[in-house]
Order: structure tokens, then C-alpha cells, then sequence
């Protein structure tokens, strides 16, 4: 479906995108994808490939993907809303909401056993969750150590054996354990935003998802996003894969039918736990590039907007989250290296690749990548069924951008 270049790309640039993506498609390793690209009032969607890595049923524009951890710039906006309507503050602690962070210990060192511990030098507060500094996280440099294990053992990420216990056995677990570093002091990824949708659903009394879709899906017309895909529409989701690492092969890490997402989860994990499809989302990455605006509705204050895209860590803290990146390569792919971080996502600091400073957004371990782009006004979704146990959706997601950077004529 090609569109005639009026301000937004240029449709040699669109050809070549195409191109890109088909040839990835051809190697066989990406079973399928649906790419939106959108910049002024241009759209241009592409849908290639199919639902299954034998064939069948090809993908389309309203192809429901798993969006794993780019549910963070989403999920985050619930926190946003409270923080406009001053129902949350940023500096206040999260204590009254979440008793069960009271009176932390802390780890004397990262690697030590879960008992060696000296108390919180303060209380946790609400800008501690909303920046990811809160003093537990995933570590990817910390992997074999005690207190990573007691994540992964009690049930606290998704990544476990098991599925996330409902929310308040999650906060009595949680609570349980010592943090890995003082308040404030350090980044760490990924639990606090499972927490911040315990804190929304425990200020609003309401469940986290209710609050999403009445204030940010409903508004934006999100209407096939949210943390299950209903029976009338599991047709739509794709199987999604885990090749193996050593040989490549297809394995099925979540069927649709009978599968994670086909029936409501105990826990609603804004960390990555949403489904949703390229024209959701681009809603919602519109709605940022225009400061909050929704055609004529407010969905977000433009303050709120600013807070959540621009880089919220010390050049200290920026350090271990690019540390993150760079010496993870094996695990994240080359993913991740943008330098800054906002409030549910990442926000580019240095330029080390094709995209400028202060684009903002994120990827997903299921193969999902989703940014905006201010100075360009530019919006880039591509979403696959290929979990990032091989490079092959990383790598898909690299020519991606690469492509679309070329794309735009001016």
C-alpha cells in the first residue's frame, strides 16, 4: 500500500523499508511482522509474513502482538494521570499505599547473603518507582548472586517458572526481601513497573487495568490493547517463539489459544504484560509528540509529557544502565544502548546510531520495538512473534530503523 511523499518520507525510502523487512521475512527466521510508520500526517503501515512459522494465516494491521516490555512508556502513563490530578506527588513516600516497602533493609554489598543487610538511609518514594530507581530491579550483571535468585524463585518477574501471584501476595513477597541498593541511588530495571500498577490500583481503588482504559485506551481508541486478548479476538494473536539459542530451532514459548494472554492474568503487569496492535500504539506515541493532545482532548498534561521523555538519571546512574547495555550484548542483542532513561522508558542522550538525541521509547523481549522521535516527528512500530533468545528479531529491529532514519525526505 504505498502512499504518495507528501512531507513524511520518500517513497524510494518506503521501497527500500519494504524491502528490508521482506527480506528478513525470506530468511525464514521471522515468521512474520507488521511494521507503522508514521511522520506529519503520513501513515504507512506494512503487514508481511505470517502468523505461523509454517505458513497459515497471513498477518495483518489489526494482528494483536504480545508487547512485552514495551508495555513500560505505556503503563506508565496511569502514574502520569495521578500525578497531574495531584492524587500522587513525586517526592512523597509510597509507604501509605505500600506498607509492605516500609522500614527496607538494604544490602552491605550486591553479591552478599540476603541477611547482611543495614537499614534504608530513607523511605521509598513515588519518584523512586516512576525512574526505576527504587533499589530493586532485574541485574543482568548480577546473575547467580542470592538476592536475583530469591527473585526469580519467588515468583517476582515474569520470567519465572511460574506466573506472577496476584498483587498483594506479590507485595507480601516482595516485601519480604532486602533491596539491592539505597532509595534513589541506583537504576535498575523492570520491577518497578509492576509496582507502579500496584500503587495505581491501591490509590484509585480500582484495578490497574480499569483505570488504563478509562483514562489513556478508551480516549486514545485503544480499544484492542489491555493485559489479555479476549476469545472473540484470539485469532488475531500469533503463536510466539523462543528459537533455540544453539540451533535455531522454533519453539513455541506461548501458544494463543489455551495460552498466558487468553484469559485475564492474576497479576496485571505494566512491566510487560500488555497486548496490543501498530495502530494502539501509534495513538498513544502521537498523543506524547503532541504534548498530551489527543485531537482536542487532554489526555496528559504537557509537564507530564516532558517528565516521562526526557532523561531522568544522574551521569552516575546513567553509567550502570549503559553498562547494562554494552556489556550485555550477548543478552540484549545491542538493544538497549541509549544512554538516558525517562519514567517507563528509554530516552536517547548520545547519538550511537541513526536515531538523534531525545528520541524516546522501547523494545520487547518478544520482539517489539516502539519510538518516537520529536525532532522528526516521527513514529516507528515494528512488531514480531520472534522472542530475542537469537538475535534474529534484534537484528530485524536494527535494519528497521536504519532504513527508516534513510526514509525521511526533507
Amino acid at each position: 500500500m504505498m502512499e504518495k511523499s507528501n512531507s513524511g518520507f520518500s517513497e524510494t525510502g518506503l521501497r527500500r523499508l519494504r524491502d528490508v523487512l521482506a527480506r528478513h521475512v525470506e530468511t525464514g527466521k521471522i515468521p512474520g511482522l507488521v511494521a507503522l510508520v508514521s511522520r506529519g500526517g503520513e501513515t504507512h503501515v506494512e503487514a508481511i509474513g505470517t502468523m505461523r512459522h509454517h505458513g497459515g494465516t497471513p498477518m495483518r494491521r489489526d494482528t494483536i502482538f504480545r508487547m512485552a516490555s514495551t508495555s513500560k512508556p505505556v503503563a506508565i502513563a496511569a502514574a502520569m494521570v495521578l500525578l497531574d490530578e495531584c492524587r500522587l506527588r513525586l517526592d512523597d513516600s509510597v509507604e501509605p499505599w505500600l506498607p509492605e516497602l516500609a522500614d527496607r533493609r538494604v544490602l552491605k554489598r550486591i553479591d552478599g547473603p540476603l541477611d547482611d543487610t543495614v537499614p534504608a538511609r530513607r523511605p521509598i518514594t513515588v519518584r523512586d518507582l516512576l525512574t526505576s530507581t527504587f533499589g530493586l530491579g532485574m541485574d543482568m550483571t548480577a546473575l547467580g548472586t542470592p538476592i536475583m535468585g530469591a527473585i526469580f524463585e519467588q515468583g517476582l518477574t515474569p520470567s519465572g517458572p511460574e506466573p506472577m501471584p496476584e498483587p498483594d501476595e506479590w507485595m507480601r513477597r516482595l516485601g519480604a526481601l532486602p533491596l539491592m541498593h539505597q532509595p534513589g541511588e541506583h537504576w535498575q530495571y523492570h520491577i518497578s513497573n509492576d509496582l507502579i500498577g500496584v500503587l495505581v490500583a491501591r490509590v484509585t481503588g480500582q484495578s490497574y487495568e480499569t483505570f488504563l482504559r478509562e483514562r489513556i485506551f478508551d480516549p486514545l481508541g485503544m480499544t484492542d490493547t489491555g493485559f489479555h486478548v479476549p476469545a472473540d479476538k484470539i485469532d488475531r494473536l500469533p503463536t510466539l517463539y523462543a528459537p533455540d539459542p544453539q540451533t535455531g530451532e522454533f519453539l513455541v514459548w506461548d501458544e494463543a489459544k489455551g495460552g498466558r494472554h487468553s484469559r485475564p492474568p492474576a497479576f496485571q503487569g505494566g512491566g510487560g504484560g500488555l497486548v496490543s496492535t501498530v495502530d494502539d500504539y501509534h495513538a498513544y506515541f502521537r498523543m506524547l509528540l503532541n504534548h498530551g493532545m489527543h485531537g482536542s482532548e487532554r489526555i496528559l498534561s504537557r509537564p507530564a509529557v516532558q517528565l516521562m521523555t526526557t532523561n531522568r538519571l544522574t551521569p552516575e546512574q546513567q553509567a550502570a544502565r549503559h553498562a547494562m547495555a554494552v556489556n550485555n550484548v550477548h543478552v540484549s542483542h545491542g538493544q538497549g544502548q541509549h544512554g538516558g532513561w525517562g519514567m517507563g522508558m528509554a530516552v536517547r542522550t548520545y547519538r550511537g546510531d541513526y536515531a538523534p538525541v531525545g528520541q524516546f521509547g522501547w523494545d520487547g523481549g518478544s520482539g517489539t520495538t516502539t519510538y518516537a522521535d520529536p525532532d522528526n516527528q516521527l513514529t516507528g512500530l515494528l512488531l514480531t512473534q520472534v522472542g530475542l533468545s537469537t538475535p534474529d528479531s534484534a537484528r530485524l529491529i536494527h535494519d528497521f530503523w536504519t532504513t527508516l532514519y534513510q526514509a525521511i525526505d526533507d
